[in-house]
């Protein structure tokens, strides 16, 4: 059980992802510390209520410096770079971020005696399943740096788990998109996420065209299909995933999703749909590291978590739409 005075940890809360996280349990009522290094978050992102150190988890001195300055009751882990283009070409890059700062990470709670952690996991490690809907005993075989660091990663938990290290639970997700509306974001200096969704903001907004990467797929219209998530439902399982370790749920792996697939051009007609405008957009090549198909069954976290997902593709895309862009 967390006690008032503890804090909560969020790796990687001046982003997109947690800095949502970050303002959700500030309001339900946690103590929040936020740890950033910001190479892509920025301040203004940083919820209120929160306190804020800025540092890098590729120094573990840092990692020790904050832990010694707080009481730390749980992590809940998003720092990660995670541009799967990127990490085939920069595939180095990215085991030293995701696996090497997870480790010095694990190695301050290791040292101060935390033990409960949520780690934000992706859908990537699937690779290209042959079967959908995606379960969490579908085989890993991740086709991208980015993917295959995540379950590096896992491993990592799963074997400091058995040495009674930690408790974790780690959250798969894929494509997470929309904004929480009830909150004031800045405009100006904000994260934009790389996302299908906000791409195609973008290219609404006079941001030049989208690009459709691939439509030689094996699917309906030949574009890759994706499962959706919005952000705040997403969040709201990383909550429950916390509340869960408290009372007893450990060492878990969960898929997110809406358990629906939409493929690009599905998308790209749904936002014209939503917006009432076209979206400027041409064919481009395959993307490397993507996959053809991803859909994941969420019922794991549906029956133990209690988690279920409220918002519709049209729901992320008419928040997206509702933010103001700056292109």
């Amino acid at each position: 059980m967390t006690k008032k005075s503890d804090y909560i940890l969020v790796t990687g809360g001046a982003g997109y992802i947690g800095g949502h996280m970050a303002g959700m349990l500030v309001e339900a009522g946690y103590k929040v510390v936020v740890f950033d290094n910001l190479s892509t978050g920025v301040k203004p992102w940083i919820a209120k209520g929160a306190r804020f150190v800025k540092g890098d988890l590729g120094r573990l001195t840092d990692v020790q410096k904050l832990f010694k300055r707080y009481r730390i009751a749980a992590v809940m882990h998003f720092a990660a770079k995670i541009v799967v283009p990127e990490s085939v070409s920069q595939p180095i890059m990215y085991y030293r971020n995701n696996v090497g700062g997870t480790l010095n990470l694990l190695q301050g709670m290791s040292e101060f005696k935390v033990k409960k952690i949520v780690f934000s996991s992706t859908a990537a490690v699937y690779g290209s399943a042959k079967k959908m809907p995606i379960t969490e005993a579908t085989p890993v075989a991740p086709l991208s740096p980015y993917g295959a660091s995540k379950f590096m990663v896992e491993s990592v938990l799963e074997d400091a788990a058995k040495a009674g290290l930690i408790e974790y639970i780690a959250l798969r997700y894929f494509n997470v998109a929309g904004w929480d509306t009830h909150r004031a974001w800045p405009v100006k200096g904000r994260p934009v996420p790389t996302h299908l969704i906000s791409n195609a903001m973008k290219a609404l907004h006079g941001a030049g065209e989208l690009g459709v990467c691939g439509n030689d797929y094996n699917t309906p219209d030949g574009t890759g299909v994706r499962d959706f998530i919005h952000v705040v439902d997403l969040c709201w399982a990383h909550l429950r995933a916390l509340k869960a370790l408290s009372r007893g749920v450990k060492n878990e792996v969960f898929n997110l999703g809406a358990d629906r697939g939409f493929s690009v051009l599905e998308v790209i007609k749904a936002a014209e749909k939503v917006t009432g405008k076209p979206v400027p957009h041409h064919i481009s090549p395959r993307r490397p590291g993507d996959v053809e198909i991803v859909v994941a069954s969420s019922d794991k976290a549906r029956k133990i978590l209690g988690w279920v997902p409220k918002h519709t593709l049209c729901d992320i895309l008419r928040d997206e739409w509702e933010r103001k862009w700056a292109v």
